[in-house]
């Protein structure tokens, strides 16, 4: 059943794929002692499919559409940093959704360094491809007018995890 009102206390961490939001979304949550959803893996469990599985079996489409209603009717009431997957606010409205619930925060990171942190990653379906730097430099250059968008851009390039968490600890 969807909330009627939902409150305004989310830290959304919005992206790219390999920008480190899982990572940092797990330390900012425990460095504020509150929860932490991982909205791929909140995914996955709900839907008893991996990623891969839902794109290689539904479609993008049908994946984009989970995300949404994850956002939309699966939120708890209580204060927790979410871990958005890559293309989540990326659809029509999405980000105004977020930015409805809670604060966004976009991790950014050049195509080089999100080459070097997923070239090993069998579960990223939209880095398919022959030629993964290039794939990930078209992704960016497609999204990077709405994660710029985001209440807060931080840089990750330079930073450790726990680097960007002292980041965004201050701007909170």
């Amino acid at each position: 059943m969807q909330k009627s009102k939902q409150s305004k206390n989310k830290i959304f961490l919005v992206g790219m794929m390999g920008t480190g939001k899982s990572t940092v979304g797990c330390l900012l949550a425990s460095e504020l002692k509150i929860g932490f959803i991982d909205s791929d893996e909140w995914i996955e469990r709900s839907s008893s499919l991996s990623i891969p599985e839902i794109f290689r079996t539904k479609g993008e489409s049908h994946f984009r559409m989970l995300e949404k209603e994850f956002i939309t009717q699966s939120l708890p009431e209580e204060r927790y940093v979410i871990s958005c997957g890559g293309g989540l606010c990326i659809e029509q409205g999405m980000m105004e959704v977020l930015k409805q619930r809670g604060k966004v925060l976009c991790l950014w990171a050049s195509p080089e360094k999100i080459a070097s942190r997923t070239h090993s990653a069998n579960n990223r379906p939209l880095l398919d491809s022959e030629n993964p730097h290039q794939k990930i430099t078209e992704i960016l250059n497609k999204r990077r007018e709405i994660y710029q968008s985001s209440d807060y851009v931080i840089e990750t390039d330079e930073l450790s995890a726990s680097g960007v968490v002292s980041e965004i600890v201050n701007i909170l």
